[in-house]
């Protein structure tokens, strides 16, 4: 059970670490999530009452740092569970939620599902092209991402478009990651390797609006094609750290994102 005031548990903060996520539900108000969703229908200039107009399977939307994205990001309960996984002080508030990839139900390829990690700083592979998220990189180290978030602005079933993970592969990407270091690799790098990740259980990011899944940032996952019958409304911003993480510290104390990284790479036990 949680502790008091806290919203997850042992369980929850174990399975984290071994699996890669963990589900927290009623994360942010629905009526948050009603708000957000009329501002992007305005940004679109579409209608939910006009299905017809909705020809593309997928509009990608930049940040947005109104009040409604502010407040749901921020959350007394967030904040306290980036406390529990991060570690108090170790982590930056969110003054948006990111990027929206907005799906609508369709057949149509959208070429952008395939199996991934998202990546977090640029590289010297990126100096020219910084704009080209395929040129950035990850390290063992996960610099500038403490965390991958997943952030439910509608309610998100089966056929609705939901994230798809692969459970525990953050520990296959510790291990891929472990021989380069600081230098770390590319995306289009790390995809290229994740093969290796095959075997891991596939789990579908639903829920209803107001949820929020907390993902180690090393976790693969992927979009899909939209199935249902309305569009799917889903934020998915990083965590940023205040200070780098440490895989190697003498008082032994590591958060939950080390421990998983420490656990990847065979440091530490389950």
């Amino acid at each position: 059970m949680p502790q008091p005031n806290l919203p997850l548990s042992d369980a929850d903060i174990r399975h984290f670490i071994t699996e890669g996520y963990v589900r927290l539900n009623q994360a942010f108000p629905r009526e948050l999530a009603l708000e957000v969703q009329d501002i992007l229908w305005k940004e679109m200039n579409l209608r939910p009452d006009a299905p017809a107009q909705w020809k593309a399977p997928v509009v990608w939307l930049g940040e947005f740092s109104q009040e409604p994205f502010v407040q749901a990001a921020n959350t007394p309960v967030l904040h306290a569970a980036f406390d529990q996984l991060v570690g108090p002080g170790r982590w930056a508030p969110r003054q948006s939620v990111g990027t929206f990839p907005v799906r609508f139900p369709s057949n149509e390829d959208t070429g952008d599902d395939g199996w991934h990690v998202d990546v977090s700083f640029p590289g010297r592979e990126a100096a020219s092209d910084p704009g080209n998220f395929f040129k950035w990189k990850s390290n063992l180290h996960s610099k500038n991402r403490a965390l991958l978030m997943l952030f439910l602005f509608s309610d998100i079933g089966e056929n609705d478009a939901p994230t798809r993970i692969r459970a525990g592969s953050h520990l296959d990407v510790a291990k891929l990651l472990r021989p380069h270091g600081d230098k770390g690799l590319t995306a289009l790098q790390i995809a290229d390797k994740l093969g290796s990740t095959g075997h891991r259980k596939e789990t579908l990011a639903t829920g209803e609006a107001g949820t929020v899944y907390l993902c180690h940032p090393f976790l693969v996952h992927a979009a899909q094609k939209h199935r249902g019958t309305q569009p799917r409304f889903l934020a998915q911003p990083g965590l940023f750290p205040k200070q780098p993480f440490s895989l190697f510290n003498k008082a032994g104390n590591y958060n939950a994102v080390e421990s998983a990284i420490r656990l990847g790479i065979g440091l530490d036990k389950e």
